[in-house]
């Protein structure tokens, strides 16, 4: 009897999920809703669900993911990255969760740089330096639609920036698709035009946590495919230099539990710009994480040369997130792919530069799944 019992129990088990795939294919697409408004302008709420049940929210109102449910090694889901149950609380101060980063990322020194012997200063926003575009992209609400994509549900975000927003020379038409696609993967395809020499660069913002926040990110091992990086002063911007990471507590190109050397590092942790070891432009995958206690995974690709690997070292404890988590430092990481921080003042740095003329095309995929 116990035998055709444990037959039984496969069988319904069996039919359960295929049930429950059978469910998932019936609802995957998009669907929106009015989501209040920001700026005078209608923000919109968009879910996007594939044909395994993985479901990612995203909303015009700074390009940004609020949530990402993904299966764990049981196929329990559960929400794997940083953010808020309202609109008030993303319009409200807080630290990017999940945001669309431009037109530059980063830091970028005094707030100031030269183009064919003009200098621009920029808005400072961090100290007497430009940190995230002067967070022009993550404030506004975008122009969105639903478009058709045969690699699933997808959405496409607009926004131009005018000339001389936040310092920045140029009319920028900047467009972001993301889609979410079958294998449970996230791409983000950013593009972008200008009517003046200026400077570009893009990256996606979510604090990811694998564990759905139930532990701090210590125990997720995490593997950079980088021999180098770009060394920092005591601000977190570059001085130029492009050193090696062998020998150094921040050496991630083996799989390295992040809680082994967090708490030796400046800055409260992780917060440093690796460099690919990979043509620039070349779309490869050079980020692996895993977190042991759930099995989920998470790979990223990208065309871009750099990631800013920082983990969450400022979160601090003044803000309750969804579900009623009171979030705190190192709650969640960040692999924020990009260029290089305060590029437009290093000539030997992978260039920003856009040109009339020209197409920033830049392409990010965030794959997750589960340990064998």
């Amino acid at each position: 009897m116990k035998g055709i019992k444990g037959i039984e129990g496969s069988f319904l088990l069996i039919c359960f999920c295929a049930f429950a795939q059978i469910n998932a294919q019936k609802h995957a697409g998009v669907t929106s809703k009015d989501w209040g408004t920001a700026n005078d302008e209608n923000v919109i709420l968009y879910t996007l669900v594939n044909a395994n049940g993985m479901v990612v929210k995203l909303t015009n109102f700074g390009g940004t993911i609020t949530s990402i449910m993904v299966p764990d090694k049981n196929g329990v889901f559960e929400d794997v990255v940083l953010g808020f149950d309202t609109l008030e609380q993303y319009t409200a101060e807080h630290p990017c969760f999940g945001a669309t980063i431009g037109r530059v990322a980063n830091r970028i020194r005094n707030g100031k740089f030269t183009i064919d012997g003009t200098t621009y200063e920029l808005s400072k926003n961090s100290d007497v330096h430009c940190l995230h575009g002067g967070n022009e992209f993550d404030r506004v609400v975008w122009d969105s639609k639903i478009v058709a994509n045969k690699l699933g549900p997808s959405i496409r975000l607009q926004h131009i920036s005018a000339d001389n927003t936040m310092g920045y020379p140029g009319n920028l038409e900047s467009y972001v698709t993301y889609t979410l696609t079958d294998d449970n993967a996230i791409q983000v395809h950013y593009e972008a035009t200008t009517d003046k020499a200026t400077h570009v660069n893009m990256t996606q913002h979510s604090y990811f946590n694998l564990n759905g926040m139930k532990d701090k990110i210590y125990d997720h091992i995490l593997k950079i495919d980088a021999d180098k990086y770009t060394e920092i002063d005591e601000e977190i911007i570059p001085t130029g230099k492009l050193s090696t990471v062998k020998g150094t507590d921040w050496d991630l190109t083996t799989p390295t539990p992040i809680g082994n050397n967090i708490h030796k590092l400046n800055f409260n942790g992780y917060h440093y710009n690796y460099i690919f070891n990979k043509p620039v432009g070349e779309l490869k995958e050079v980020i692996e994480v895993v977190e042991p206690k759930s099995g989920r995974t998470l790979t990223i690709s990208t065309t871009q040369p750099g990631v800013q690997f920082y983990s969450g070292n400022a979160i601090g404890d003044a803000l309750t997130g969804k579900n009623n988590i009171k979030y705190a430092n190192h709650m969640a990481f960040c692999l924020e792919t990009q260029h290089f921080p305060d590029t437009p003042n290093h000539e030997n740095f992978p260039s920003t530069l856009l040109l009339p003329g020209e197409k920033y095309d830049e392409t990010t995929i965030f794959h997750f799944g589960v340990t064998e």
